[in-house]
């Protein structure tokens, strides 16, 4: 019987796991407690068939995660800070406008004004989007590498690699327990750092086909072909997940594996425990659920996290 490929993400003094029907946030609080909110998911996919189609339900995949992520976050800082209120709806979707806002000024308007000092030194429409490939790669690299000296973004970074460390320990089909879990890497091919960096890449392929347009028209090129370029990422970043996968897809997965060096940190065993809480919720869930047919239920012996 075959396994579900679950996912997760690190959030404030926790992690959030991600199942075929239900999502987990595990947060450790003040009081050294971990504390686990549940959630049921219909993912879209199952409510419109057709974003189960190749590159629409990346895209679709990648707004869904969005949008847990945030919520994630919101739950994990209520619960560690002791804060009673969360972030309400219409909060939540202000700060996810600007994310996104955020993400087209750094990494689409800052490199194409920058792209206007070099272009006209450069006679290939190739070259000049490869330049501007590097441009985007070079400030994504720059950002992780400035907020990895940050204490906080440490802690997220180490519970980002206790989150890699129990789905591996997971997939390599080992019991959870923190001593499995210790011994397994924190790099994972199908973390969101890999998917940010084909992002990257796969743009630069992408836009290649469009020439050398002006500099506004540039702008709202890349923004227009956003859903397409996360659709050939995501398929991408599946196909370099897969153990047997094609030594191609290896390589375009090898430079985000190399940045997760910088955006994980080996945890400690609290950290583990709470990952551990997090994903042993979700797949037990899911493997009662009447709908199941690919996930395998975890030992009800445990580790005490």
């Amino acid at each position: 019987m075959g396994k579900f490929n679950y996912g997760g993400q690190a959030v404030i003094e926790g992690v959030m796991m991600r199942g075929q029907y239900h999502a987990a946030v595990a947060v450790r609080k003040a009081d050294q407690s971990i504390t686990v909110l549940e959630e049921n998911l219909r993912p879209w996919s199952d409510r419109f068939p057709i974003l189960k189609k190749p590159i629409l339900r990346g895209s679709a995949a990648l707004i869904e995660s969005l949008i847990m992520g945030l919520r994630s976050l919101n739950y994990s800082a209520s619960q560690f800070g002791e804060a009673e209120e969360q972030l309400t709806t219409k909060e939540l979707v202000l700060t996810m406008v600007f994310a996104l806002v955020l993400t087209v000024a750094l990494f689409i308007v800052l490199p194409a004004f920058l792209l206007r000092f070099v272009q006209s030194y450069i006679s290939s429409n190739i070259v000049v989007n490869l330049v501007e490939g590097v441009i985007k790669v070079s400030i994504f690299v720059l950002y992780i590498a400035a907020i990895a000296w940050m204490e906080d973004i440490k802690r997220v970074f180490a519970y980002h690699g206790a989150e890699h460390k129990t789905i591996n320990c997971y997939e390599a089909g080992e019991e959870l327990t923190v001593e499995n879990v210790a011994k397994h890497s924190r790099i994972h091919a199908r973390c969101g750092t890999n998917f940010l960096l084909i992002v990257l890449f796969t743009s630069v392929f992408v836009f290649s086909f469009f020439g050398r347009p002006p500099f506004l028209q540039r702008i709202l090129i890349h923004v227009a072909i956003m859903p397409l370029v996360a659709g050939l990422s995501y398929e991408l970043i599946r196909k370099a997940g897969q153990k047997d996968c094609h030594p191609v897809f290896r390589l375009l997965a090898k430079p985000g594996m190399l940045l997760q060096n910088l955006t994980t940190v080996e945890p400690d065993e609290h950290m583990i425990e709470v990952a551990i809480k997090a994903l042993k919720t979700v797949v037990d869930k899911d493997a009662i659920h009447p709908e199941t047919k690919k996930v395998v239920p975890l030992p009800s012996s445990d580790s005490n996290a």
